[in-house]
Order: C-alpha cells, then structure tokens, then sequence
C-alpha cells in the first residue's frame, strides 16, 4: 500500500519543555515554595514540590537530556530560576549559575538548542514582599528594574552557551491565575490587579528585549503567549458572543495589540502609550492547547458572568480543561503570521493522559496543522511538546490525572519510562516527517481523519467498485 508522508522543513526544530521549578527540586526561595507550604488546599491534596524531578542535583537534569537525544529532538525549552540566582536582592550566587552552566554544557554536548526562558512564574521571595501600600511583587513598577538587572547578570554569564531566549512566559496566564482567579500565589481577586501584572510583565519584557540585545546582538528574543481558541456557546446570542469578545480582548489581543502597537488598550481602563514595547519580538512564541465555549450565565456573576467549558461530547482534559481541537492551534497560527509575519515558535503543546491513551492521536493531529500551516509558507520555526517528563503541575501538584510527561515518572522511584506518545514523536523527529504508516502504527483513532482514503475499509470500497460488474 502507499503510503503518505508529511515533510517537514530540515531546519525544524523538534523539542520538548520544561520550567525550573517543575523539574528542579530543592527549590526554598520562591514565591511558589512558600504557597505550597499553606495547605489549605491550594495544591492537590496539599501536595509540595519537593525534590520534583531531581534536575538539580548532580546528573540529574543530565540523564534527562539522554532522553531528550533518545527521543532524537535537537531543541529544549528550559527556564532558569530568579530565585537560584538572585537569592537575595542585588547578590548573585555564582554556584548556582555554575549549575546552569552545566546542565546547558551537556544539552551542548547532546546537541540539543537551548530555548532559555527567563521567567516562568515563579519569583524570589523578597520580590514577592518587596513593595507597599498592597503594590508589591509585580503589581509595584520597580519590578521592571528590578527583572532588568537579573536579566542582564543571567544573559552576562550564559550568552556564550544559549542564542534564543523567551524572556516571559504567558503573561496573561500568570496574571489571572494569581492576581484574578486566586488560585495561584499571591492569591488576589482583582481585575485591576490582573491589568497591571500583565501591563509590567510586558515592560519587563521590552526591557529584558533591549538588555539581550546590548549584551548579545545577534541574540533571537521572543515571548511566550498563552492562546486560547474561543467561541460563542450559542453563536447567534448577542450576550455569548459579547463574553467572547471580552475574552479574547483581554487574554489574546490585549497581548499581541500592545506588542504590536505600543498601545496598551485592556478592556476596561484608559489607553497608555507603551512605545518602548512596540518592536520587541525577533519571533512571537505560541502556547496552544484547547479551546473553550463561552457564555454569558447567572450563575457565573462572581466571574462578571463569564462562564466556559468544552462542548458536550469533545474530546477534553481532566479538571474542567477545554476542548483538545487542533484546528484551533492552526487558527491561531494563521492569526499570529497575519498580525505580526514573524517567525513563530510553538513553546508549549501537550495533553494530560494518564494512560498516555489519547496523546499519540493528539500528537498526530496538531502536528498535521503544523505541517499544513507550513505549506503556507508561514514561518512556523518550532514544535515544543510540554513536556519533556512527568513534573510538578502547579496547583494541580502530581495529580496523576496532569500527567503530561513523553516519559512517565514513578515518584517513589524516579524511574522514567518512555510512553506509546515518546515513540511516536521519536520517530517524526528522527525523520522529519508524519507518515501515514506511524499514524497507522501509533494512532489508528486519527488515521481516517488525517489520511481519508487510505485506510482499509476505503481500499475495500476501492476494491469493490473496481470489480467487474
């Protein structure tokens, strides 16, 4: 039988992600250590990092970059800890920029691209205090300045062994979750807070751009933005709609308008002029996993009723996740290429799947967009799985249901083990293709989806109505 193949670029670069404090353990002097500490249900079953995925202990984040070239990937987003290296304000713990140096050293030596992300939601506690009048952490504008020197000591001493840094990541993400919803350190309820958070983390980001590229000129510098894929509950509802558009303004637009324009326009608010953000981006980083249905509801008045979920019968994530659509990551790739026609790198893209049953479909199927979104020519630089290993997910600690490893990780143990879904990207990143014989082999649910007429029912088809008759 022929077969179908999807080609990629050569230069594509095939990678996972991770974030320091997911994977690092060990990790006392953040603001997310200390949230872990008050119980109360803030983390799964109170659950606290600890020792996480033992990166920062000898060999370890090591062993785990054996598994990157096992897996035949040339690239890795990894971030690197404030808290490690500025422990306390203005004093710079050489040890530990001696550890990054050589956990890059060894992705160096694995021929691995690093991807240095500089802040990845976590800060150091005097940060998190630092401030007054209830402005401190990333509420008080020092904060800018203050990420501006960590940012030009960090590049000082790890230029030589990275060239592309993301210097935030999802702005938008780390605002609502911690400053809106609550569910995140510091814990706040606000609207306004959630505006201001995001409006410095996007000035911290234009002053991190501008000290990159005084530091390192030929440095590729970029953001990574959370993107969700919204739609109207019911499209003919005014009401729906409006939510929608709400939604999208405030956590796509209000992102992608002011690094475009300079001009901070929120929803809600008067328009600033920001213009030293404008032009900041060498490319714009996607994260992209679901999408959402969205509506106005009564019940939802604590939430300026906004209520969202996946449509009845999607295929969907534990814990109220939104539908896994992968038309939507095509969506929003074409959105990005039309708004700013610069490279794009897909930062993170994964799936919780305990039983790693659902990932090599999904697998399939967002790679498919990126393949047919690059017969457009759009320059789609990059495929990020999130995430490399099982790892501490945030509030949502190692709830087994937000196992989103290639490899799975036993806790008591640490003993890795390569998923169904790690075979599969291995392959396609040794290759440099999506074939219809490893959709077949690893993902026979997607198979008539993403190659229609070549299954065996249609060659029976095929065959019968060839017959003599």
């Amino acid at each position: 039988m022929a077969e179908a193949t999807l080609t990629f670029p050569p230069d594509f670069l095939w990678g996972t992600a991770t974030a320091a404090h997911q994977v690092e353990g060990g990790n006392t002097n953040n603001d997310w250590w200390q949230w872990e500490q008050g119980g109360g249900g803030r983390i799964y079953e109170d659950q606290v990092s600890g020792e996480a995925c033992g990166w920062w202990k000898p060999g370890g984040a090591e062993a785990d970059i054996q598994r990157m070239k096992a897996l035949n990937t040339n690239a890795h987003r990894l971030s690197i800890e404030w808290s490690r290296i500025e422990p306390e304000p203005g004093r710079w713990d050489h040890a530990a920029l001696d550890r990054y140096r050589e956990i890059l050293k060894a992705m160096q030596k694995a021929h691995i691209q690093p991807m240095i992300t500089l802040h990845h939601f976590t800060n150091p506690i005097w940060l998190a205090e630092q401030g007054e009048d209830g402005q401190t952490g990333w509420l008080h504008p020092g904060v800018v300045g203050l990420f501006r020197r960590f940012v030009e000591k960090a590049v000082s001493d790890l230029s030589d062994l990275c060239e592309t840094w993301c210097t935030i990541n999802e702005p938008t993400i780390f605002g609502s979750h911690g400053y809106f919803l609550g569910k995140w350190p510091p814990g706040h309820t606000s609207l306004r807070e959630y505006l201001t958070v995001v409006r410095h983390q996007l000035q911290a980001h234009a002053a991190a751009y501008t000290v990159i590229h005084d530091l390192q000129p030929g440095a590729k510098v970029g953001l990574a933005h959370h993107m969700v894929d919204w739609h109207p509950r019911h499209p003919h509802s005014p009401l729906d709609r409006a939510v929608v558009r709400l939604l999208d303004q405030a956590m796509n637009r209000l992102v992608l308008d002011t690094l475009k324009t300079g001009w901070w326009q929120p929803p809600v608010g008067s328009k600033v002029e920001l213009a030293d953000v404008r032009n900041t981006l060498d490319w714009i980083g996607l994260n992209y996993y679901v999408r959402y249905d969205a509506g106005f509801s009564l019940r939802a008045l604590k939430s300026l009723g906004i209520a969202y979920d996946a449509r009845p019968g999607a295929v969907r994530g534990p814990g109220g996740w939104g539908e896994f659509y992968p038309d939507g990551l095509f969506a929003c790739l074409r959105r990005l290429h039309q708004h700013f026609g610069l490279p794009i790198h897909i930062t993170e893209s994964g799936l919780p799947d305990l039983n790693d049953s659902l990932r090599p479909a999904f697998l399939a199927r967002y790679l498919q967009r990126v393949w047919k979104a690059i017969q457009f020519n759009w320059p789609i630089m990059s495929y990020y799985v999130w995430s490399l290993v099982d790892n501490f997910e945030w509030a949502e600690g190692y709830d087994p249901r937000f196992r989103f490893g290639l490899y799975t990780v036993d806790w008591e143990t640490g003993e890795r083990t390569l998923t169904t879904s790690g075979q599969l990207y291995a392959e396609v990143a040794g290759t440099g293709t999506l074939t219809s014989d490893m959709v077949r082999r690893y993902a026979p649910d997607a198979f008539d989806d993403l190659f229609p007429g070549q299954g065996p029912a249609d060659m029976h088809r095929l065959v019968a109505s060839s017959a003599p008759g």
